[in-house]
């Protein structure tokens, strides 16, 4: 039995050896661990400070190179639209210039006068009118000389001819809305 001691005791301590220096590795392992805790936490903030520094630098740049972007984008839809909208214009005005002449060819057809038959017929009346301002003025005599011709010529004793007084008939023309003319 005492054999089998020595064998038993002689076992244990390649055991006990190998479990102290499990333990000797694991206590060390547990010091490094709380040693980098402590520097991580005492560099902690500086690292931390450095990163934010960066992430801020890095959104500066991210910033500005989308507004780029956005501003050659803008500029570029900006100027598709003037392009557009001048392409527009002009179809709008065409399409306008159409409608005016097609209005004013009916109406010419319904005998309805246009603003440039109306501003012709003022001018002539115009005219007529001064025409008349200077006849009557000619023929109108001087108060001395009305009182003497008034006495002197006979009151006429024929009317004046319906015929002669009758002005020439109008054209004849469709019904239409009156036209007012500028003054």
């Amino acid at each position: 039995m005492v054999t089998k001691m020595k064998k038993a005791s002689t076992a244990k301590k390649p055991e006990v050896a190998l479990s102290s220096s499990v333990k000797d590795s694991a206590q060390l392992i547990w010091q490094a661990g709380l040693g980098a805790f402590n520097k991580a936490q005492a560099e902690g903030t500086k690292a931390f400070e450095a990163l934010v520094k960066e992430g801020v630098n890095f959104q500066r740049k991210t910033q500005s190179a989308a507004e780029e972007k956005l501003t050659e984008a803008s500029s570029k839809i900006s100027d598709m639209a003037s392009g557009i909208s001048s392409k527009a214009t002009g179809q709008w005005d065409k399409l306008e210039t159409i409608f005016e002449d097609r209005v004013a060819k009916a109406l010419n057809k319904l005998g309805v006068p246009s603003s440039q038959d109306i501003d012709a017929l003022i001018h002539r009346i115009d005219e007529l009118n001064k025409s008349v301002q200077k006849l009557s003025n000619k023929a109108a005599p001087s108060p001395a000389t009305a009182k003497k011709t008034t006495k002197t010529t006979k009151p006429a004793t024929k009317p004046a001819t319906k015929s002669a007084a009758k002005p020439a008939a109008p054209r004849k023309r469709a019904k239409a809305k009156s036209v007012e003319t500028p003054t």
